[in-house]
């Protein structure tokens, strides 16, 4: 786990250390306002199918869901709404990010948001050794591995992109 005291902790940090769940963080320049998902990935010197971005929609008046993809691909959203099962679900707007999760666009972290939605990860995800999602702030990411990751945020692997 991260011992690196100079970090700020974020909701997902303080989650991870509390269960008990193995982790890095890395950090990365945000100074040039450069924070997409596949530069980000060459800031971190990670291959790209390894980063990935949580996007967050919704069904409907009270009805959100939590997908986590790698960050060059898009989710496909007839395959997400069959994933949950839903007929159609669209994206949340960015304005209603925040209050909904608690966290803001580009750092978005599936782990420890305000509510723990039902959450999919794109199950291309289940073959690697660890995977990189925010860690709740833009400037930071958390390397973990994907079953931890559905463990702790209680999500479901399925084909989402």
């Amino acid at each position: 786990m991260a011992k690196n005291a100079k970090v700020q902790k974020t909701n997902a940090v303080r989650l991870l250390d509390q269960k008990k769940v193995s982790y890095t963080l890395t950090e990365y320049e945000i100074t040039d306002g450069q924070v997409d998902g596949i530069t980000v990935a060459g800031k971190i010197g990670q291959p790209v199918e390894t980063v990935y971005k949580t996007l967050v929609s919704t069904a409907g008046k009270g009805k959100f869901f939590v997908f986590v993809i790698p960050v060059a691909a898009e989710l496909n959203l007839k395959a997400a709404a069959k994933a949950v099962g839903e007929k159609k679900i669209e994206m949340l707007h960015v304005k209603d990010l925040l209050p909904m999760t608690g966290y803001i666009r580009g750092g978005c972290s599936p782990i420890g948001m305000k509510k723990l939605f039902p959450t999919f990860i794109e199950e291309s995800a289940e073959t690697l050794e660890h995977i990189f999602v925010s860690a709740g702030k833009i400037g930071m990411q958390i390397c973990i591995q994907p079953a931890d990751l559905a463990k702790i945020i209680n999500a479901n692997f399925a084909p989402i992109i």
